[in-house]
């Protein structure tokens, strides 16, 4: 049984299968690229949408996490299929994964979206990270924009150095809080391939929550719900912490190019009315 990551590595090795390392990388990189676009711009957008409504300048604790949720949600029903195929093809032999179109076209849409509820339930690992991201952030930023309060200028952004920092710091805390349940749908999402499972009936009840839990705590006790742990961990807070990094900067030079172009068509318009008159 593989414990850990050498214990994969050193088996890859051994095999001659270290391309196999990257099984279901394409469907990955699809599933990644659709979820971060639908799940920035619809918590953008619900955002802006709660502010405008409220009348509040900042976002409270309570509404972050609804917003972050709903959002959550509404990327996870889109992206599902892709996310157990990509687990499917993880979870295979070396050297046995099946491509994305015929996972898809062998099961049923039941069998795509197995996992659905655990993973809904899983949306709160971004609302949990992006909840302690924006406290952080608020809280470091506070002293600034009291300087700046009445000048004009761009909104205050981290530099790059901290939002890589306090996105990995909010990366951690959200997959260490919710790495149990990531480990209950990748179990419910893989069960076909489980070497234990005989026949159907078997089969239907390890793709069930409660099933999941009790073959985990069976085979490996309170630790299996945290096996993968630390390469979870390493993948996870790297490409969170370079994401939030990304967007901090985009959103700065957005913000001054935005703010250009409105001094230039303000000059533009005075220098139009000067000659004029």
């Amino acid at each position: 049984m593989k414990k850990n990551i050498l214990d994969v590595l050193g088996e890859a090795i051994s095999t001659r299968q270290i391309l196999s390392l990257y099984q279901g990388l394409g469907t990955k990189n699809v599933q990644s690229f659709i979820s971060q676009f639908l799940y920035f711009y619809g918590y953008s957008f619900l955002k802006r949408l709660y502010l405008e409504k409220s009348g509040s300048k900042s976002i409270g604790m309570k509404a972050n996490l609804i917003i972050a949720a709903a959002a959550g949600a509404c990327t996870v029903v889109v992206v599902h299929p892709l996310d157990t195929a990509s687990s499917k093809m993880q979870t295979s032999d070396f050297g046995k994964s099946k491509g994305l179109r015929n996972i898809l076209s062998e099961g049923s849409w039941d069998e795509a979206y197995d996992g659905l509820g655990i993973s809904l339930l899983l949306t709160a690992n971004p609302s949990i990270q992006y909840t302690v991201f924006d406290q952080l952030k608020q809280r470091m930023l506070k002293g600034q924009m009291r300087k700046k309060r009445d000048s004009e200028s761009s909104p205050e952004s981290l530099s790059a150095l901290s939002a890589f920092v306090l996105g990995a710091v909010s990366k951690c805390i959200a997959t260490c809080v919710t790495y149990p349940a990531i480990r209950c749908k990748v179990t419910i999402q893989s069960a076909e391939s489980e070497d234990d499972v005989k026949n159907e009936a078997q089969l239907k009840a390890r793709k069930t929550i409660s099933g999941a839990l009790y073959a985990i705590w069976k085979r490996e006790g309170l630790f299996g719900f945290f096996k993968g742990l630390q390469a979870q961990i390493l993948k996870t807070v790297l490409s969170s912490a370079l994401h939030l990094m990304v967007k901090e900067k985009i959103s700065k030079a957005t913000w001054v190019v935005l703010l250009a172009i409105r001094r230039y068509l303000l000059i533009t318009r005075t220098k139009t009315r000067l000659k004029s008159s």
